[in-house]
């Protein structure tokens, strides 16, 4: 059977997870970078899965407040940096969306340094999107139109921060109760399947993603022909 193309993730249920193992805040999110997210990688380069997202950071993110921001900045600036070159080291080409303008310099840099040691690998592009809303990529899209004229869905995708990559085929969304978007990729998940688990981030295995794959495989995907 097929596999989908481009897998994209909502990570949710860090805290929740920490919460519930009597850990620290930041606990779930560092177990998450740390252990889940390279599992997930591994286990896509197996299955020969080109392209995967995971949505790190939310541009409501920002309303947590100084103290929450700070310290998750941290922590991303003190895991985040090894598991990119591990990923780099197997293949892995590493892509950015949202905007990356509001982001503190050194980790705009450290983005831009990572984007530029993977950009002739090949096995698998793994995508962080980082300070990123559906909205407001709409929204920066729009600002960059050209004026007075005319264009296509295919012009528009141009100025969209996903303009170099598919349209995701499956989106799993991890949490509980949480059969939402959330502002994710408005435009381009018009024709994809979502799926929906009570599993907790941190808890998404390799096995469980082979289940929501396997689900995909089940759904009719006729593009409304």
């Amino acid at each position: 059977m097929t596999s989908p193309q481009h897998i994209a993730i909502i990570c949710d249920g860090n805290r929740r997870w920490a919460k519930r193992k009597n850990k620290s805040e930041f606990a779930g999110h560092k177990y998450a970078v740390q252990i889940t997210t390279e599992n997930l990688v591994n286990h896509a380069i197996k299955l020969k899965i080109p392209y995967i997202t995971f949505w790190f950071f939310s541009t409501e993110n920002w309303h947590r407040g100084q103290t929450w921001i700070k310290n998750y900045f941290n922590l991303f600036r003190k895991l985040i940096p090894n598991q990119t070159d591990k990923y780099i080291k197997k293949g892995a080409k590493f892509n950015t969306i949202g905007d990356l303008s509001k982001l503190p310099k050194d980790i705009q840099a450290a983005f831009d340094n990572w984007i530029k040691k993977s950009k002739n690998n090949h096995k698998i592009t793994v995508t962080v999107a980082f300070n990123y809303g559906g909205r407001d990529e709409i929204i920066r899209a729009i600002n960059k139109l050209p004026k007075n004229k005319s264009i296509t869905q295919k012009d528009f995708n141009k100025y969209l921060d996903t303009h170099n990559l598919p349209d995701p085929d499956l989106l799993i969304r991890t949490g509980e109760d949480n059969a939402r978007l959330s502002g994710f990729m408005l435009w381009q998940l018009a024709y994809t399947q979502l799926y929906f688990t009570n599993t907790l981030f941190p808890d998404l295995t390799p096995k469980k993603l082979d289940q929501a794959i396997h689900w995909w495989q089940t759904q009719t995907q006729n593009l409304g022909q």
